[in-house]
């Protein structure tokens, strides 16, 4: 399970899609505010996810082919199958170029309750639902589960942390490079998602099929 939410929250950390949407946050009036909230709001997203997860199992780890625990894995293959399948689609046939969502022309006017809505709806689901099947194998009862389950949440919301952080600590020069990062996002997006999808999907495909046959 450890390694399995380490391999996932870090692929969701590492979307381009919601960092360059939290750097914009960031660069407009009231920015840290707005970006407090959005990563408030996508933590208590996870932790959600997490706790429904829990309190389905009890906290205690189905055995194993159990109905449960065999339900988990094909939900880890089905995610790991249609990542990898969007990730190759993406890489032979890549987005046209187009320009920013119509959401970025009004960021200076979003109130902080927008920017919360704005962490829930961009969201990785696919991961998260991925994170979830594997916290299906969770044991209350030991302290590593916990804070395996703890470190998750933090690792998939690193990137925000380190962002907002940064701008509140220096926030002059974090505006120059943060948008730097944005541009680059920005530029290499797609080749971001295909690699991302590619190699999650490829061990979530692995893990799933070993979860059933094992």
């Amino acid at each position: 399970m450890v390694l399995d939410l380490l391999v996932i929250g870090t692929a969701i950390t590492l979307g381009p899609m919601h960092n360059s949407a939290f750097i914009l946050l960031l660069a407009s009036r009231h920015g840290v505010r707005k970006g407090l909230a959005f990563l408030l709001s996508w933590l208590a997203n996870m932790v959600v996810v997490i706790a429904c997860v829990l309190l389905l199992t009890g906290g205690e780890p189905p055995a194993r082919h159990s109905a449960p625990s065999v339900a988990a894995a094909c939900v880890k293959l089905a995610i790991g199958v249609g990542l990898v399948l969007y990730g190759a689609h993406r890489r032979r046939r890549p987005p046209p170029p187009h320009g920013p969502p119509r959401w970025t022309a009004r960021v200076d006017q979003a109130s902080q309750a927008t920017a919360a809505l704005l962490a829930w709806l961009l969201q990785p689901w696919a991961l998260v639902g991925a994170g979830a099947a594997t916290v299906v194998a969770a044991d209350l009862s030991s302290l590593a589960d916990w804070l395996a389950l703890i470190g998750y949440c933090l690792l998939a919301t690193l990137s925000l942390i380190v962002m907002e952080t940064y701008t509140v600590r220096a926030p002059a020069v974090a505006s120059a490079r943060l948008n730097a990062l944005r541009t680059w996002l920005g530029q290499n997006q797609n080749q971001l998602i295909v690699t991302l999808s590619l190699i999650v999907g490829l061990w979530l495909t692995a893990t799933g099929i070993y979860a059933l046959v094992a």
